[in-house]
């Protein structure tokens, strides 16, 4: 169930001949996948981190989102970008390249979260944090020939 939450939070959009085109439009095939970190314990008493389908998560568990890509056209796709808003219950935790763009504003602008400002209650400016941000965006300048991909791997944690 978790997964299907989950599986239609992506988006992607596709700049090929310069217009912007919608992800069931253009060549880029997107699959998305969730895992919860769970601890293992060996038979030797070692502790190790798992990745395990998220059956059931509670909060404060740890997941792993990983978004891959795929040029399933006929040709070369190249500056595209790949939108993933955050889920209500799950607060933005990093990725593991550090290139995203965040928004803390509901998707309409995108910066460096280290950037970013949101105001206080009492209209005074402070710096975005994690729990701020509502959407994330990596901006792919590579050129994918057909049959190319990749994988864009960010984190979270159940609110």
């Amino acid at each position: 169930m978790i997964k299907a939450i989950f599986k239609g939070l992506i988006v992607a959009t596709a700049i090929l001949g310069g217009s912007a085109v919608a992800a069931q439009a253009a060549p880029l095939q997107l699959d998305s996948d969730i895992f919860v970190e769970r601890q293992k314990r060996s038979e030797d008493g070692s502790v190790s981190v798992i990745l395990a389908e998220p059956k059931t998560v509670v909060p404060g568990d740890s997941l792993v989102f990983v978004v891959k890509y795929k040029n399933v056209g006929a040709e070369a796709a190249s500056d595209f970008a790949v939108t993933n808003p955050m889920p209500k219950a799950v607060r933005y935790a990093g990725s593991a390249n550090g290139l995203e763009l965040a928004s803390v504003d509901g998707g309409k602008t995108y910066g460096f979260l280290s950037a970013l400002k949101v105001k206080n209650a009492d209209g005074t400016d402070r710096a975005a944090s994690y729990a701020d941000v509502t959407h994330i965006k990596w901006n792919l300048k590579q050129i994918l020939a057909p049959g190319q991909g990749g994988k864009l791997v960010f984190r979270g944690v159940v609110k």
